[in-house]
This record gives C-alpha cells, structure tokens and sequence, in this order.
C-alpha cells in the first residue's frame, strides 16, 4: 500500500474493530473472527480458479454479475463457507451441474449447502450471481471500497480498493490470504466510450448489442484476492518493454488519461531501471506472464499485481513531498508499489497479522533501489528519513485469525528493521544472498511469521529470533545504556542492553573519537577502557536503530 507517513493508514484499516479503553487495544468482533479465522468451514476446499462477470454500471453505481468459484475438495463435508459483504443481494447460487444450492448469511459470511456430502479428491464448482450497491471508499486507498469519479471531461473513472476492507467488499470469495487461485478471469463489462482495465493480459473485448463494451482478462498466476482490481475510464495506452539480465523481454503497457500521455512517457522511464534493480537482488519479475502494468487512478496508488495503481501526479516524491532529499529522487507510489510485486504479491502472509512481510520488505526496498541508482551513502541518508515517522502505538506484527493488522510502523520500524540487520551482519554477499534467496524460495507461496525467521536464522547462520520478537511484536526499541567514567587519568565506556532478553545477542557498532569499535552489550554492564585524558565523544553507527539512554 501507500506511503508510511499518514496515520489514516492504521484507522481506516481498522475500521470494523472496536477499540477497547484499556490501552487502546482493539477488540475483534464476530465478524472480524468469520473473514480472520480459517474454520472447517474454510479450510475443507481449496481454490483453483476464479471467474467474474461483472457489469458495472456508473451511472448507478450499480454491479450486477456472476463469480464462479473452482475448487479441489480437500476433505469431506456438506457445507462451506464463502465471503460477500452483506450489502450486496446473492440471488442464487448453482453447482457444476446448475443446481441450485440453498446457503445462508451471517454477518458477511455465507454458508453453502451442497446437494450431497462432498468427497475429498474430487473438484467442485459453484456460481453465484449477486448485485448491489458496492461500499463508496471515503478516502481511498485506505478507506477501502469503490472511487465512482469523473475525469477533468466529465467522463466517468472508476476504480476499486480494498486492502483491509477485503475483495468481499465487491465479488464473493474465499477471503483470507491463505488461499490464492491459481488463475483468475474477469470479464468487465463497461459503458459505450469506456474501457477497463483489469490484472493479468488482456485476451478479448466485445461489443455487446446495446454499445456496452465486455473485456476479458485473464490472470495467469497466483493471486492474493485484495490485489483483483478493476480501472474504468477513457483511457490511453502505449507499451514499452523491458530486457532483464537473461535477455528475456517483459510488457510494460501504461494506460493513463489522454491529457497526461505526454508528462506518463517521461516519468515512466523509472520502471524499467526500477525492474533491473530488483531483479538483480530478488530474481526475475515473479508475473511475467501478466506483464508490468500501470494505471493512472485518482487516489494516490495501490499495489494490484500486474496492474498497479498510479495517481502520483507524475512527479518525484510522494505528491510532492518527502522526508529526505534523497526522497525526492524518485517517484515513491512507482516504486514502493512496485516492490510488493515480490513482496506481498509473490511473497504473500498467511494471514493479515503479517502484513508487516509486504510493508516492512516493501519500504526497505525503496532504499535497496536508491542505492541501486545512487549508491550505499544515499540509501542510508534515506532511510534516515525513516525514524521520524514511527509511532510507537502498537506491535508491528497484529492479532491473529481475526483479520487484524498490526501497527503501520510495520512500515519505518520494519525496514530500519531490516536496514539494520544488513549493518550487523556486515557481509553484504551473504545479506544479497539472503534475501534473494528468500524471494525465490516462497516464489507464489504464502508464508508464515516462522517461514520468515527461519529463513533468516538458516541462511545468516545465527539465531537472530530475539532481535526479530523485540522489534515485530514489542512497542518500544532495545535501550543501549551507555555510561562514560573518569577512571584515574583515562576515561571507560560501561555499556549493557536495557529491556531484553539475556538472550540478546545483537552487537552495536560506535565510534570513539571517531574510530570504529563493535561492541557486544550483555544485560549485565561491560566495560571499554578509553586510554585518553579527555572524555570521549561516543557515537552510535546511525544504522543501528536502537534507544541510546547516557549518563555520564
């Protein structure tokens, strides 16, 4: 998603919870338990393939359409669960063979009853055609739902978001994370002037007998359900193409409203230097059957798979703004977007609690692509631009099975998270090879908090569990207490963690009068004889991101 630095993030995203009054602790509903947990319900299929056709009418801020669902069964049972938001009329809902099947609702969760017992190994389908008013996003894209706009000409612009709000906001689903269809057709069918732009390739467009245009696209990856998107608007397109490291070329097709062709050609230009650099870090392009899209929306961006929403004003920063130089060196929703397409998009969380896998990868990689165009010294300028922006309100790693993320410092706190971990384990070969090797291990697979660790612990060979446990799922930052003492003629640095574990073993690294040193803190007090007559100026590496408490 976009940017770190707007406290609407964690708001709206929490829309649907209640706040408790005891530490501002949000408490889960019954809802938030039917989208969050993965019941018998749920997990007893496994989906294969979803089809949606849509008619969108925006004049009426009207859908009207049918999804159908394929799906392996994965253990014998009579009824399961599926997810529309309760806003939006089913009218009915028919297997393979076009029986219709008797379901019922609670909350958004609605419970279907199949004509006999299904039995495990066999695969199954239902259709269901529904119809409504879609919820009207307040503030997209973190106020989840539709955009029903209109162009500078009047024209209408259409486009969906649901981060957080969930895909069942608009087309019935099985709505958690933990389980992507392999593929994915939508067939839009839009107004007469109009065209839609949607994920993945686009393999038809119709003419319908009223002048109505339908047009097919076809995903041909695995996709997280909140990335399925739909862009309705006079478009222009125009293609360019990019030849990564293998020779292997990929499509990039930008579709953008007629007046911005021109300013579109020039800020583009960063998306293929953009691919080169991640491609070298975290391997290939993950979709490049769907190809590299970009959409002009008319919120700020969002990070649909192979159709990313653009509405960055064609200009560096984010809309203007940003917190380092170094920031405005770069166009933010196209390459923070961008980077979800290896991480959230490819590596995709379980569940919402580690979201904190897409945010904190995503932000950490704005800076690996500053240093990619302008070196090491300008990444770590960027990322100083970083701490400003923690809040220090809640875990970055949120409530599980009950559809709840954690804090949006899942975005700062993250990647100087992981900013500074490059920092201790000082061997940037192993740390590239890390991560690259993370990327292609859970290449279109969904990951848990564990997979993550683990990967980190095996491929750095150290445990670094409690370094990851302190800065995912406690608020404040390990306390480095640094004491400087007169000791006869020469000073001496005492120096110990504070609020850790005595299992902490994370290594900070100072300067003393300017030379390096690496110290090796315990909970109990160490000890650094100083052999100088004047005190010392001691300083902490300022890719540590840590809480400096001194005395003296």
């Amino acid at each position: 998603m976009a940017p770190i630095y707007r406290s609407l993030f964690c708001i709206i995203l929490l829309s649907a919870i209640r706040i408790s009054p005891l530490g501002g602790q949000p408490l889960p509903t019954r809802a938030d338990s039917l989208r969050g947990r993965l019941t018998d319900l749920r997990t007893c299929y496994d989906v294969t393939m979803y089809s949606l056709d849509l008619r969108v009418d925006p004049t009426q801020k009207w859908l009207s359409g049918t999804c159908q669902i394929e799906m392996n069964i994965i253990r014998d049972h009579r009824k399961f669960q599926i997810d529309l938001v309760s806003t939006l009329t089913i009218r009915e809902i028919r297997d393979e063979k076009g029986r219709r099947l008797d379901f019922d609702r609670h909350e958004d969760a609605v419970f279907v009853i199949w004509k006999k017992e299904r039995q495990r190994g066999e695969h199954a389908s239902v259709k269901i055609t529904y119809e409504g008013h879609p919820l009207e996003a307040r503030n997209p894209p973190w106020d989840g739902g539709f955009t029903w706009g209109k162009d500078k000409k009047g024209l209408p612009w259409v486009v969906v978001t649901c981060q957080g709000l969930g895909a069942s906001s608009w087309w019935p689903n099985k709505d958690h994370q933990s389980d992507e269809p392999d593929s994915m057709q939508l067939a839009i069918t839009v107004p007469p002037g109009l065209m839609d732009v949607s994920n993945g390739r686009l393999m038809e467009t119709r003419t319908l007998e009223d002048g109505w245009l339908t047009y097919v696209w076809k995903i041909h990856h695995p996709i997280n359900n909140y990335n399925v998107t739909i862009n309705i608007g006079a478009y222009t397109h125009f293609r360019d193409w990019h030849i990564n490291q293998d020779g292997d070329s990929l499509s990039l097709d930008y579709y953008v409203l007629p007046e911005d062709l021109a300013k579109a050609r020039v800020q583009f230009k960063q998306v293929s230097p953009m691919l080169s650099c991640y491609e070298s870090h975290f391997g290939a392009y993950p979709f490049p059957k769907d190809g590299f899209k970009l959409v002009q929306s008319p919120h700020p961006g969002m990070e649909h798979q192979s159709a990313i929403a653009y509405g960055n004003y064609f200009e560096n920063g984010y809309r203007r703004k940003a917190a380092t130089p170094e920031g405005k060196w770069f166009d933010y929703i196209i390459i923070h977007e961008s980077t979800h397409e290896w991480f959230g998009n490819s590596v995709t969380s379980a569940d919402i609690a580690d979201m904190w896998i897409h945010e904190s990868f995503g932000t950490y990689l704005e800076a690996v692509y500053v240093e990619c165009l302008y070196g090491y010294e300008a990444a770590c300028n960027y990322m100083s631009g970083k701490p400003q922006e923690v809040l220090y309100d809640r875990p970055v790693v949120g409530l599980y099975d009950v559809n709840q993320p954690g804090s949006r410092d899942m975005y700062p706190k993250g990647a100087l998270m992981l900013h500074m971990l490059r920092h201790i384990v000082a061997n940037d070969a192993l740390w590239w090879t890390t991560l690259k090797s993370l990327s292609l291990r859970y290449r279109h697979s969904i990951v848990t908090y564990d997979d993550i660790i683990q990967h980190f612990n095996q491929s750095l060979d150290h445990d670094f569990t409690d370094f990851f446990t302190h800065y995912l799922k406690e608020v404040e930052l390990p306390q480095l207490d640094l004491v400087i003492e007169k000791t006869g003629s020469t000073y001496a640095l005492r120096y110990r963690w504070s609020g850790v574990p005595a299992t902490f073993d994370i290594p900070v690294r100072v300067e003393i009068d300017g030379i390096g040193h690496l110290l090796k803190p315990a909970t109990t007090w160490k000890v650094l004889a100083i052999p100088s007559r004047k005190k010392p100026d001691v300083e902490v590496d300022r890719n540590w991101f840590i809480q400096v408490n001194r005395s003296s």
